[in-house]
């Protein structure tokens, strides 16, 4: 039996949630069941569970995202959730970045097959990109890392006044617990945790969401990003 074979039917609640995409919706779940298990962007046990626990997860996620922002995927892996998003916010641009050559290949592909115009793929470290990438307004993540580390990498890529959204489990409130001083030093004004996806997921996806004001990053931040974009004006100068 293949991989592809053990991806269960999209359930009800994905024609309702991805809409007009639905189509493409089930393309990215045949990607990630064949060439992402392939390729060992994901384990082949999740292949059963790709809708609820993955796509449906990770597209309720747009639920707390403001309409028409940007908006950066830090590590995205396979593209969670990133493209779930994509599917149902085309008023959303979003960058997909991701540091492993193979896991950006697959990206590409699947962006340009699913005609995601409003989707870019960047290949980098969040700290590698600080001052080349523009400032966004929301930053998302799902299984990258820890809330204190991720908040280091992500928080200084946003504008003044935007967020973090953090899709986490059962220790969300620990690791927002946990990481309140090295948030506070990031420039983050207020934290709280969001439940969200009623009557399509179950259990809710949990959602850390962190603000920031007019410094993110803190003050180590501003400076870095201030020299980042001097050497970008010099070299367009010459």
């Amino acid at each position: 039996m293949t991989e592809a074979a053990e991806l269960p039917p999209a359930p009800e609640q994905a024609r309702d949630v991805f809409g007009d995409r639905y189509t493409d919706a089930v393309r990215y779940a045949e990607l990630l069941a064949e060439a992402g298990v392939q390729r060992g962007l994901i384990g082949p046990r999740e292949v059963p569970r790709l809708w609820e626990r993955h796509l449906l997860n990770c597209a309720v996620l747009s639920e707390v995202v403001p309409e028409g922002v940007t908006v950066c995927d830090v590590g995205s892996g396979a593209g969670l959730p990133g493209i779930p998003l994509a599917l149902v916010r085309e008023d959303l641009k979003i960058t997909l970045l991701e540091p492993l050559l193979r896991r950006t290949n697959f990206l590409t592909e699947v962006v340009e097959l699913l005609g995601l115009d409003h989707v870019t793929v960047v290949r980098g470290r969040a700290e590698e990109v600080l001052g080349t990438l523009q400032p966004v307004h929301v930053v998302t993540a799902r299984a990258v890392a820890p809330l204190d580390r991720l908040a280091g990498w992500g928080i200084p890529l946003l504008r003044p006044y935007g967020e973090m959204l953090a899709l986490k489990g059962d220790t969300a409130e620990e690791e927002l617990k946990s990481a309140a001083a090295a948030l506070s030093k990031l420039g983050a004004v207020k934290t709280s945790i969001l439940h969200v996806g009623e009557g399509v997921v179950d259990p809710l996806s949990t959602v850390v969401r962190v603000e920031v004001g007019e410094s993110p990053g803190g003050v180590r931040f501003a400076a870095k990003r201030a020299k980042a974009a001097r050497t970008g004006r010099a070299r367009r100068h010459r």
